[in-house]
């Protein structure tokens, strides 16, 4: 069984434009890295920015890189090779990583969240609840508790029989489910079991901390409320987005046959080439403080 390979089949309106195609990918990718590498290194090298918040966003725009990394590189070769295929295994290490990185930042947007929350509602305790460890173990549950549950989900998917070759997409995502000989309740429970705690429970408790946040910044002064649209509205943007193209990809499992190969290539597009570069551009010119220090490391390298 992983010694197959599976054809990758929403590659075929592609093909005839592949250079113009691999071109693009090619240079999004690079700025992908670079805006968010950018503002990491910039988050590292100053002081000022070794704040819970910031170093939460850092967390997250690494992610973003990881993110991109599991599908570009097999791209772009897939557009410069004559056949678009991926072995079995290779396939669900590709699934395992795409969806550990993606609950992963979930939980990191809950984490900013959580952090906004003790930092506006609850200003005299911040310095005691938000300290140096409490962070490392919401960065480690961020990126361990994804991954723990998707080596079981993979391994399950993996170890089954498969008699579909053709996979309706350009990587491996869960339409992998499409490819098995039969359909598992296992497998879906486990599946919506994921979903529940890395998405919809993350979900509610950042919805539940915004609401906090904006009731206590309505009844406060007028420099809370500031601070509080300055610092927590680049984490909404983010969120809201991220949370739509989700809703896509678990949408595209369900209606997979409803809808056509030129619409699912245009919002797989946008989940790969769209997302990666919105969060370094939304914190990049929406946090105040690093606004600041790109300006300055624009006018050192102009």
């Amino acid at each position: 069984m992983n010694g197959s390979y599976i054809s990758l089949g929403g590659y075929v309106e592609m093909l005839k434009y592949r250079y113009v195609y691999f071109g693009v990918l090619f240079i999004v990718y690079n700025l992908i890295i670079c805006f968010n590498s950018t503002i990491v290194c910039l988050i590292v090298k100053n002081q000022n920015l070794h704040e819970p918040m910031y170093i939460f966003i850092a967390a997250l725009l690494i992610n973003t890189v990881l993110y991109s990394t599991t599908t570009y590189p097999k791209l772009l070769i897939d557009f410069l090779s004559e056949k678009q295929v991926i072995s079995h295994s290779m396939c669900h290490f590709q699934f395992f990583i795409f969806y550990s990185l993606g609950a992963s930042e979930f939980l990191l947007l809950s984490a900013m969240a959580y952090d906004r929350y003790v930092c506006i509602c609850k200003p005299l305790q911040y310095p005691n609840i938000m300290k140096k460890k409490t962070i490392i173990i919401f960065l480690l549950l961020a990126w361990f508790l994804p991954a723990c549950h998707m080596v079981g989900s993979s391994s399950f998917s993996s170890s089954r029989k498969i008699c579909n070759f053709i996979l309706k997409g350009i990587f491996c995502n869960n339409s992998i489910y499409k490819l098995h000989c039969e359909s598992s309740s296992a497998l879906n429970v486990y599946g919506l079991i994921g979903f529940l705690n890395f998405a919809v429970y993350p979900m509610l408790f950042i919805i539940f901390t915004y609401s906090r946040i904006l009731i206590i910044s309505y009844k406060s002064c007028k420099e809370v409320r500031s601070k509080a649209a300055q610092t927590c509205l680049p984490h909404l943007l983010v969120l809201i987005n991220f949370s739509l193209l989700c809703a896509y990809d678990i949408i595209m499992l369900r209606l997979d046959s409803y809808i056509s190969k030129s619409a699912r290539l245009i919002m797989t597009l946008q989940l790969i080439l769209y997302h990666p570069l919105f969060n370094p551009i939304i914190y990049g010119l929406k946090m105040k403080e690093i606004y600041k220090h790109l300006k300055k490391l624009f006018r050192q390298v102009m």
